[in-house]
C-alpha cells in the first residue's frame, strides 16, 4: 500500500502542482522559492494538526477572500490536498476500508481529499459587528479563527467540484490516523557548535529520547537495566530516612503531619536524560559531543533521529508510514553528502509501507541517486500572470523528450551522475568545450564584469539619481560545464529546466578535397576560397544544419548566414558563441581569436610564455592562421601562462569579441 499520486491546490505558490509519487524514495529539488518547504508544511499542517493563516492561502486567491460576500462560493478558496492511495489484495485492508467507496473488486485505490475551508457565514456575521476595524485588516488579522479542517474521500477527481460535493463522504481524522503515519525532520535543526548552544547535548538527547520510547515499546531489551532502577530504589529508600530524619521531625512537628516520607521514585528514563552523553575519540582523548564539527553533528543528529522516526513507525504498525527530511546537507561537506546519499536508501529501506521525501540543494545528493528518484520542482506563470509551481518526474518527462535519442539520454545520466549535477540547481549555464575556454573563462567573465561596473559608475556620477542595478555575472548561480563536442547531448535537458546557456565554441570551417581514399574534409582558413562547412557538431546541430548534400544552393546559403551570424539557434534558451572577424581577420578557433586580439602584448612578453614553440615566427610570419596552427605546442600551458602573467604581473589581455558578446546575452537573461 502506497500514496501514488499527491495533487496540492491553493496552499502558498503550490497554487495547482501535482506529484506521482510510488517510489520509496523521492528527491525532491529545484531552486529557492520552487515550494519544496510549503510542499512538506502542508502536510505537517494537516497530519500533525498545525494551524493555517491567511499567508497560508496562495496569492490567486488573496483578492478573493478579502472581498468575500454572501455570493461567494468558499468551496472555491478552499486548500486542498488530494491524495491517491494504491493497494493490493495482499494488504490488510481493515484501515484502508473506510475510504473504499467504489466496490469494483478490480479497482484498487481510492482519493482523500484533506480540505481547509473557510466558514463563510460566520466570518460574514462577525465582520458586521467588527466595530472600526476594515473588513481587510479583519481578514487577515483573524481569519485563522474561521478555518475548518476536513477530510473526505471520494470517487472520482470530479467529485471535488461545486456541483458535485454532494459525492463526497466526510470522514474522521481518527480514521486517517489509524492509515497514515507521518514523520518530518526539518532542516532548522538544533545541532550547532559549542560557542552556539555553551555546550547543549542535543545528541545526548536524542539518544534519551530514543531509550525512552524503546523501554516503553520493547520493555523486555531493558529488563536487567530495569532491575538495576530497582535494587538502586530500595536502598535509596534506607538512605533517604536516615538523611531526611531531621527535616521530617522538623516538618511533623510544625505542621501537625501524620507519616511524612521522602521516597525513592527512580526511573530509568531519568538517569539516562541526566547521567548519559554522547562523547567521541578514545578514552585518553575523549571529547564531548559539543566539540564535535557541525556537519558530524548534523549526520549523527539525522541518523539518530531517522532511527526514532523508524522505530515509531514500527510501533504503530499503520499501513502508510511518511518520512520526510529536509536539507540533509546542512552544515555537511561534499564527502559527508555522498556517504549520507548513498547510506540513505539502505537506512530508510526495510519497513513496509514507508515511503521517503528528502528535499536538497546538493549537487552531491543528486548525483548519488537514480534520476528515477528525481521530481523536479520549477516556477511556471499561468494564464492569469500568477505563479505557480510544477513538478516534474524527471526520468519519465525528460526521457520522453530523448525519445529516439537514447544514446544521448543515456549520455547525459552519466555526465550528470558524475561531473554536473549542479546544473539543476543553476540559473544560467556555459559550456566550453577545450581546456584553454576552460582555464581563461573567469579571468573574461571578470573583465567583463569590471567594464560593466565602471560603465555604471560612469552613468551615475553623470546623474546622481540613478541607482546601481548591475549583478555581476560572477555574483551569480552561473554553472560552467566543459562538454567538449557534446554540448547537442544537454538540448532538452536544457530546454526541460528552462536554463539560459550559453555555449562557446569553434567555427572550425573545412574545405572539401577528393583523393584516391574518395571524398574528406581537411581545415582551412575561414576565409580560404574553397571552404564549404563547418566541421563543429555543436553548430551544425543547434543552427540547424540543413539536410542535402554540402555544396547545394540551399546548403551554401544556410553556411553563410552561420559565417555571417545569421542563422537562428533551433532552442529557445541557447546562445551559440563563435568566432566573427575582428582586426580585419576571420579567427577559426579560440587560439587564433585570442592571439590576433593580443599579438603585440604577446610578442612583449615571449620569453615568459610556456606552451609555444617556434616563437621566431611572431617575428617573420605576417599570415594570422598560420601562425597560429605554427606557434602553440600545448593549450594547456599557454592558456595557463596567461593567466598567471594576468595575476603576477598585472597583464590586461583583450578578451576576443565572440566571448564578450556571448557574456553580455548571457547577462540579460532573466531565469
Amino acid at each position: 500500500m502506497y500514496i501514488n499520486e499527491i495533487s496540492i491546490r491553493n496552499f502558498r505558490i503550490l497554487s495547482e502542482s501535482q506529484m506521482d509519487f510510488g517510489n520509496d524514495l523521492c528527491l525532491m529539488i529545484g531552486k529557492n522559492n520552487t515550494g519544496k518547504t510549503s510542499f512538506l508544511v502542508l502536510f505537517e499542517k494537516f497530519l500533525g494538526q498545525l494551524s493555517f493563516d491567511f499567508n497560508d492561502f496562495s496569492l490567486k486567491l488573496r483578492d478573493k477572500i478579502l472581498t468575500i460576500d454572501s455570493n461567494t462560493d468558499e468551496t472555491e478558496l478552499s486548500i486542498q490536498l488530494i491524495l491517491n492511495i494504491q493497494y493490493e489484495d495482499s494488504d490488510d485492508l481493515c484501515n484502508i476500508s473506510e475510504f473504499i467507496v467504489d466496490l469494483d473488486p478490480t479497482r484498487k485505490d481510492v482519493h482523500l481529499l484533506f480540505e481547509c475551508e473557510i466558514k463563510k457565514d460566520k466570518l460574514l456575521e462577525d465582520i458586521k459587528n467588527a466595530g472600526k476595524i476594515t473588513k481587510e485588516k479583519f481578514i487577515k488579522k483573524y481569519l485563522c479563527d474561521y478555518l475548518e479542517k476536513n477530510i473526505y474521500t471520494f470517487n472520482d477527481l470530479s467529485d471535488i467540484s461545486k456541483e458535485n460535493r454532494h459525492r463526497l463522504i466526510k470522514k474522521s481524522f481518527k480514521d486517517v490516523n489509524k492509515l497514515i503515519d507521518f514523520e518530518i525532520i526539518h532542516a532548522k535543526r538544533s545541532v550547532s557548535s559549542s560557542e552556539e548552544k555553551h555546550g547543549a547535548k542535543v545528541l545526548s538527547g536524542l539518544t534519551t529520547s530514543f531509550f525512552n520510547s524503546q523501554n516503553i515499546n520493547t520493555p523486555d531489551k531493558f529488563e536487567k537495566i530495569n532491575e538495576l532502577m530497582e535494587t538502586m530504589d530500595t536502598n535509596l529508600d534506607d538512605n533517604y530516612e536516615s538523611f531526611f530524619s531531621s527535616f521530617l521531625k522538623t516538618a511533623k512537628d510544625f505542621l501537625g503531619m501524620g507519616e511524612l516520607k521522602v521516597k525513592s521514585n527512580l526511573k530509568a528514563s531519568e538517569i539516562v536524560t541526566d547521567a548519559s552523553e554522547v562523547v567521541y575519540g578514545d578514552d585518553k582523548t575523549q571529547l564531548p559531543e559539543y566539540l564535535n564539527g557541525l556537519g558530524h553533528m548534523n549526520i549523527l543528529y539525522l541518523l539518530l533521529n531517522i532511527e526514532i522516526k523508524k522505530n515509531r513507525f514500527l510501533t504503530n504498525k499503520k499501513d502508510i508510514k511518511l518520512l520526510f527530511i529536509e536539507e540533509p546537507e546542512a552544515h555537511t561537506h561534499p564527502q559527508l553528502q555522498y556517504i549520507f546519499a548513498r547510506k540513505i536508501s539502505e537506512i530508510v529501506s526495510g519497513i513496509p509501507g514507508m515511503q521517503t521525501i528528502i528535499t536538497t540543494h546538493s549537487s552531491h545528493i543528486v548525483a548519488s541517486h537514480p534520476f528515477e528518484n528525481i521530481r523536479y520542482m520549477s516556477t511556471i506563470r499561468d494564464s492569469e500572470g500568477f505563479y505557480n509551481i510544477e513538478i516534474k518526474n524527471f526520468h519519465k518527462d525528460l526521457s520522453s523528450m530523448y525519445s529516439g535519442e537514447q544514446n544521448e539520454f543515456k549520455f547525459l545520466k552519466q555526465y550528470l551522475s558524475i561531473e554536473s549535477s549542479e546544473l539543476f540547481f543553476a540559473d544560467k549555464a556555459i559550456f566550453i568545450e577545450g581546456i584553454s575556454e576552460d582555464i581563461l573563462l573567469q579571468h573574461f567573465i571578470t573583465q567583463f564584469d569590471t567594464v560593466k561596473i565602471e560603465e555604471e559608475e560612469t552613468r551615475i556620477a553623470n546623474d546622481p539619481t540613478l541607482k546601481p542595478t548591475y549583478i555581476p555575472l560572477s555574483a551569480q548561480n552561473v554553472t560552467v560545464v566543459r562538454a567538449g563536442a557534446n554540448a547537442k547531448v544537454f538540448r532538452h535537458f536544457l530546454e526541460f529546466l528552462k536554463i539560459p546557456s550559453l555555449i562557446i565554441t569553434d567555427i572550425d570551417t573545412v574545405k572539401q578535397e577528393t583523393t584516391d581514399k574518395g571524398v574528406w574534409y581537411s581545415s582551412c582558413e575561414v576565409n580560404d576560397s574553397n571552404v564549404c562547412k563547418t566541421s563543429n557538431a555543436t553548430i551544425m546541430y543547434y543552427l540547424g544544419e540543413p539536410n542535402c548534400k554540402v555544396g547545394d544552393d540551399s546548403y551554401s546559403s544556410w553556411f553563410n548566414d552561420v559565417l555571417k551570424h545569421k542563422a537562428n539557434c533551433i532552442s529557445p534558451n541557447v546562445h551559440i558563441a563563435y568566432q566573427g572577424e575582428e582586426k580585419s581577420y576571420y579567427a577559426r578557433s579560440f587560439e587564433d581569436a585570442f592571439i590576433n586580439v593580443n599579438l603585440s602584448q604577446i610578442k612583449s612578453n615571449l620569453s615568459s610564455i610556456e606552451g609555444l614553440k617556434n616563437k621566431e615566427e611572431f617575428e617573420t610570419c605576417s599570415d594570422m592562421y598560420k601562425l597560429t596552427t605554427r606557434v602553440i605546442s600545448k593549450k594547456s600551458d599557454f592558456a595557463s601562462t596567461i593567466l598567471f602573467l594576468t595575476h603576477a604581473n598585472g597583464l590586461n589581455w583583450n578578451t576576443p569579441a565572440y566571448i564578450k558578446e556571448g557574456l553580455e546575452w548571457l547577462q540579460k537573461q532573466v531565469h
